[in-house]
C-alpha cells in the first residue's frame, strides 16, 4: 500500500495508479492528491504499452464525443438568439482587445463552467479563471476576476505567506515557503499538436488583460503556477516565440494530458 506502507495492496486507483489496501487508504490518497479516482480517458499511452483494451476505450470515447456533439447541436439553447448574441459579443469584445476567444459547443464541461462576462458600462471583462498548482496537485476556480487586476494580486490569497488563507497556505506550502522570485506563471499555447505542448510565461506585475493580449483562449484562461526550479518538463517559448536553446523538440509536458482532457471532456 502506497498510503500506509503496512498492508498488502488490494486496489489500484484507475486515475493515478496508486496502490491501496483498504477503503480508508483509498480515501486518504484521494484527499492527499486531490484525486477523483476516475480514469483519465485522454491520458497518454506509449505505443509499446498500447493494448486492445486501450483501443476499445478510445473507440468508446470517440463514440461518446460524437453523441455529445450531436446532442449539443440539437440543443435548443444553441439556437437561442440571446445565447448567440452573448457569445458573439464576448468574442467581438475579446477581438477588440487582441484576444482570440474560442467557445465550445453546449455540453462541453468548459462551456458549462464558463462564467466570463463583459460589462459594457465599465468596458471591462470579468473573467472565469482557473489556477493550477501542479507541484501540489491543486487547482482553484475563480469567478468574476476583473481584467485590470494584476496577476500578483490574483495570487496573493493563495501563495502570499501573510495574506493567504491558512488552509490554502498549508496545502500550497511548497509555494509559500519558496521565494516569490521563484514563482512563474505559465499559460498553455493553444492550437499546437499534442506532442508539442508549449507555454508562454506571463508577467505577474501586469494586469490580466495585458497578459492575455495576443493569446488564443478556449472558453477561459487556465494559468499554471510553477516554481522556477521544478518546471523542467514544461517547455516555455521565448518572447519572440522561439524555442529555448536548452530544450529539445522531443520534450513534452507531463501536464499535457490533463489540459487536453479538460478541452476534450464532453461529459
Amino acid at each position: 500500500c502506497e498510503t500506509c506502507s503496512k498492508e498488502e495492496a488490494k486496489y489500484r486507483c484507475p486515475r493515478c495508479m496508486k496502490y491501496s489496501c483498504s477503503l480508508l487508504c483509498v480515501k486518504k490518497h484521494k484527499l492527499a492528491l486531490s484525486c477523483n479516482g476516475v480514469r483519465d480517458k485522454t491520458a497518454f499511452i506509449s505505443v509499446n504499452e498500447f493494448t486492445d483494451l486501450n483501443l476499445l476505450s478510445d473507440y468508446r470515447f470517440l463514440e461518446d464525443v460524437g453523441r455529445t456533439a450531436d446532442a449539443a447541436a440539437r440543443h435548443c439553447i444553441v439556437h437561442s438568439p440571446a445565447t448567440k448574441r452573448l457569445l458573439y459579443c464576448l468574442r467581438n469584445k475579446a477581438r477588440g482587445c487582441n484576444i482570440e476567444l474560442k467557445t465550445l459547443p453546449v455540453g462541453f464541461t468548459k462551456r458549462r463552467e464558463n462564467s466570463t462576462t463583459f460589462n459594457s458600462a465599465e468596458n471591462k471583462f470579468y473573467w472565469h479563471l482557473k489556477l493550477i498548482f501542479p507541484h501540489c496537485h491543486a487547482e482553484y476556480t475563480l469567478k468574476r476576476v476583473p481584467d485590470d487586476k494584476t496577476l500578483a494580486d490574483i495570487l496573493k490569497p493563495y501563495i502570499d505567506p501573510v495574506e493567504s488563507d491558512p488552509v490554502v497556505c498549508q496545502r500550497l506550502k511548497i509555494y509559500t515557503a519558496s521565494p516569490q522570485s521563484d514563482v512563474r506563471i505559465l499559460m498553455k499555447i493553444e492550437n499546437r499538436s499534442r506532442n508539442s505542448v508549449r507555454y508562454n510565461e506571463l508577467d505577474a506585475s501586469r494586469s490580466l488583460l495585458d497578459n492575455l493580449k495576443g493569446k488564443v483562449i478556449i472558453e477561459y484562461p487556465t494559468l499554471f503556477v510553477v516554481l522556477k526550479t521544478l518546471k523542467n518538463d514544461m517547455v516555455v517559448l521565448g518572447q519572440d516565440g522561439s524555442e529555448p536553446a536548452e530544450n529539445s523538440d522531443s520534450e513534452s509536458s507531463s501536464l499535457s494530458s490533463v489540459e487536453e482532457g479538460e478541452i476534450r471532456d464532453s461529459s
